[in-house]
């Protein structure tokens, strides 16, 4: 450790593994990312008290509690129906470790609750890195991710995963953060703008059925400024969906617009990937204090994961999943706050 660098022992794995904790700080924005699950566990804006992500102030309530709280899951994240694809001719199996029916998040021991390693450790900006071996979880392949968080600019928070593969293999990473723009036990008085015209119809194992549905006419409309509690059927919306950006990755555009009126705290979006999960918690319920002893109940916190559409490589038309020996699966995103 050199300089003004912040990092510390953050905790210890049951292998024994030493946790660490990293802080960086730049663009009024100031982060703690710990080598578990690559977590964002800890993002503050100045002149705004309150956490902007969920998270906890100890390690052992991470692998105990933590549904993905500022992780990094993959191989490939969100859901794979039934675990099972088929690449160059060839049938593969993954773990099935949810509900013993569906593979999520790339399975168990995946990348979101294994110790990464710090490469690079600058005042404003973090790159650690973990290898997730050829059959873990059913996966083909030796897969590096690169993760790296900065924070600078004006507000700007900006993660860039890159991952490459000695064989070919489906890849898909993503930022799991959970964001609250105001303190309040839930979000549901936060107003999102999501541009995206359609979003993933899902099955009762929420594995897309391979519609695009548009999101006209629907309580998936967040073209314009909307609120997040909107009512279908007489009940809350309950999102958990894919929002389809468009059909392949693009350059860097604006995807996101989410604001507390209360708080004043605005969140910007930009990303490279064709697809944004729109998750409003309303599954939450962590039995123990979070960050600074706060309750997480339902719709606490909100989730945009950007990301190619989940289950991809099972449907013609979806954006490629595929990452082959040789290429560099490059996934950037912004996320840009601000405060009135």
């Amino acid at each position: 450790m050199t300089g003004e660098l912040k990092r510390d022992v953050f905790g210890t794995t049951k292998a024994g593994e030493t946790v660490h904790r990293v802080e960086i700080t730049g663009g009024g924005l100031t982060a703690n990312v710990i080598t578990w699950g690559a977590v964002i566990q800890d993002l503050r804006l100045e002149g705004h008290d309150a956490p902007l992500t969920l998270g906890f102030d100890d390690f052992d309530s991470y692998p105990a509690h933590s549904p993905y709280f500022g992780a990094t899951p993959g191989r490939a994240a969100n859901r794979t129906g039934g675990g099972k694809f088929t690449l160059d001719g060839k049938d593969y199996q993954l773990d099935l470790n949810e509900n013993g029916v569906t593979h999520l998040h790339g399975g168990f021991d995946n990348i979101a609750v294994r110790n990464w390693t710090i490469v690079e450790h600058e005042a404003d900006r973090v790159v650690l890195k973990i290898v997730d071996a050829d059959g873990r979880g059913g996966y083909p392949g030796n897969c590096t991710i690169l993760a790296t968080y900065r924070v600078h600019g004006d507000g700007e928070l900006s993660v860039t995963y890159e991952t490459t593969s000695d064989q070919p293999t489906i890849a898909n990473v993503c930022q799991h953060a959970y964001f609250n723009l105001d303190g309040r036990d839930d979000t549901l008085g936060h107003d999102i703008m999501i541009a995206a015209d359609g979003y993933l119809v899902t099955d009762e194992r929420q594995i897309p059925t391979g519609e695009v549905k548009p999101v006209d006419g629907t309580a998936f409309d967040f073209r314009e400024m909307a609120p997040m509690k909107r009512f279908e059927d007489g009940e809350q919306a309950l999102y958990d969906h894919n929002f389809c950006l468009s059909p392949e990755r693009t350059a860097k555009r604006s995807v996101v617009l989410a604001r507390s009126l209360h708080s004043g705290v605005s969140l910007e979006v930009r990303t490279t990937e064709p697809g944004v999960q729109f998750y409003a918690a309303f599954k939450l319920n962590v039995p123990v204090p979070g960050i600074g002893g706060r309750k997480y109940g339902p719709f606490a916190g909100f989730c945009l994961e950007t990301q190619i559409w989940p289950d991809a490589i099972n449907h013609e038309g979806f954006p490629n999943a595929v990452l082959r020996p040789g290429e560099v699966l490059r996934q950037d995103t912004d996320y840009i706050f601000s405060k009135n």
